[in-house]
C-alpha cells in the first residue's frame, strides 16, 4: 500500500512539473526544438532543473544497499546501442518534434480535456500494442528456424 501511495504522489508530483513548467504546451515544445528559428529556451532550463536532482539522487543511491520501498535497485545493465535504440530514438524524437508532445506530458495534458492529447495517447498506445505484436510474432518466427 505504501508502495502504491508513495507513487500515486510520485506521477502526481510529475505531472504537476510538467505543467507548470509548460511542458504540456506543444507550442512551447515545438519553440523549444526550433533552433535556427524563434528558438525558446525555456524548456533547457526545465530539463537542466530536472537533471540535476536525478543525478544527485543516482549518486546517492549507489550508497545505498536497496531502495526504500523495493527489494533491489532496478538500473538497466545493458549499455549496448543497438537498432533498436537508435531507431525508437528516432521514432520518439521524429513524434516530438512534429506534434510538440512526448509520453508525459501528454499524458499530463489529458487533465484539460483537450481533443490532440487524446489522440497522441491513444497513438502511442497502439503503437505500443502494434510493437509488442509484431515482437511476439517475430519471436515465434525465431524459435522455429
Amino acid at each position: 500500500m505504501a508502495r502504491i501511495l508513495i507513487s500515486l504522489i510520485a506521477g502526481a508530483l510529475f505531472g504537476g512539473g510538467l505543467i507548470v513548467s509548460d511542458m504540456v504546451n506543444p507550442a512551447r515544445v515545438l519553440a523549444f526544438l526550433d533552433i535556427f528559428g524563434d528558438w525558446d529556451p525555456t524548456l533547457a532550463f526545465v530539463m537542466g532543473g530536472a537533471i540535476v536532482p536525478s543525478a544527485l539522487a543516482y549518486a546517492f543511491s549507489k550508497k545505498l544497499s536497496r531502495p526504500l520501498i523495493e527489494e533491489r535497485f532496478f538500473v538497466p545493465a545493458n549499455r549496448t546501442i543497438d537498432l533498436k535504440l537508435v531507431t525508437g530514438a528516432l521514432i520518439f524524437g521524429a513524434g516530438w518534434g512534429l506534434v510538440g508532445y512526448c509520453p508525459g506530458p501528454a499524458i499530463a495534458g489529458l487533465v484539460f480535456g483537450d481533443w490532440q492529447p487524446f489522440v497522441f495517447v491513444a497513438s502511442m498506445l497502439a503503437g505500443m500494442w502494434l510493437y509488442r505484436m509484431s515482437s511476439a510474432f517475430l519471436d515465434s518466427k525465431r524459435s522455429f528456424a
